[in-house]
């Protein structure tokens, strides 16, 4: 299990060590959306259903490794447990509306378009929030490198052609880029403050809150799916609640508490470049042109904006 899921309160990460936890979670991202499309390929599973035993065994994951890691460390300064509540009610209803708006997404318009509009629209969410909520600036050179960062998304993503577009299928997108956005947000602010935004209750608390939330919507569409192949269902499932779910999202929590909202927006476009990986090596696809050029300015972006980070942390 992550060491990032299971930090106290009181100890904060250094910088190089967030940005390492925020590219591991961005690349096991990158393989979500895959296996989405997979159970949406051989089942009857909706997104709403996929999306809580994503979040459902998650949930399991994580309270298993803390029972495991046995009774953290308490924090110098207790949190109160109204905003304690508070925290983790946003937290798990922002996570609930990013998973499922984005299988939604994906299962309506396609991996490609979903993943472009979900990942394209974030950072610009982000950025805004961050200016007005955080008193965060970009600069000159971050403006460079989410604008890197976005074509190369581009490119990634649309130099394949061939994608079709459909406007429901986008709403679904923008608004798991808005539910990314309020998460990612929240995690900083409370971070900025020592609270809480890095510790133990934190990822599993909200993972509860969100398989809570979802548990309605899945049983509506039908939690249990209609398969002939049900031992790759459920493979599928254990593989997107470990890897992509308990692994990615402690990681990531304890990354956001301490890096800028705008750098983790952009780290977290790694994500297709961990998908277009998983393409070549996995399925056979062929490695264009355009996807070499797309991943290369991705990845330049990044390594651009943690240079930039770890200088603004000395």
């Amino acid at each position: 299990m992550p060491a990032g899921s299971d930090l106290p309160e009181t100890v904060r990460l250094p910088v190089a060590r967030a940005l390492l936890y925020l590219i591991v979670a961005g690349v096991a991202w990158g393989t979500a959306g895959a296996a989405a499309s997979l159970v949406f390929q051989v089942s009857d599973l909706g997104a709403g259903a996929l999306s809580f035993w994503r979040c459902a065994g998650g949930f399991v994951l994580l309270l298993v490794a803390r029972l495991l890691r046995g009774p953290a460390r308490r924090a110098a300064v207790r949190e109160p447990r109204g905003r304690a509540a508070l925290r983790l009610g946003v937290l798990g209803v922002s996570l609930a509306v990013f998973q499922t708006a984005y299988f939604a997404a994906v299962e309506v318009t396609g991996l490609a378009v979903g993943t472009v509009v979900t990942l394209g629209a974030g950072p610009v969410l982000i950025a805004v929030g961050a200016r007005v909520t955080l008193g965060e600036r970009l600069g000159r050179g971050g403006l460079l490198a989410v604008a890197g960062a976005l074509g190369g998304l581009a490119v990634l993503v649309l130099g394949g052609g061939g994608a079709t577009v459909r406007p429901s299928g986008v709403l679904w997108a923008l608004a798991s880029a808005a539910g990314y956005a309020v998460m990612t947000l929240l995690t900083r602010w409370f971070g900025r403050g020592g609270g809480g935004g890095a510790g133990r209750g934190t990822t599993v608390g909200t993972f509860a809150v969100a398989s809570l939330v979802l548990l309605p919507l899945g049983a509506a569409e039908g939690l249990v799916p209609h398969t002939v192949q049900l031992g790759q269902v459920v493979g599928l499932l254990a593989y997107m609640t470990s890897v992509p779910t308990a692994l990615a999202y402690g990681l990531y929590f304890a990354g956001a508490a301490v890096v800028r909202s705008a750098t983790v927006s952009v780290i977290m476009l790694l994500e297709p470049v961990g998908a277009a990986v998983i393409a070549v090596t996995v399925l056979g696809e062929e490695l264009t042109a355009t996807t070499v050029a797309g991943t290369g300015l991705m990845l330049v972006a990044v390594a651009g904006l943690a240079v930039g980070e770890a200088r603004t942390a000395r």
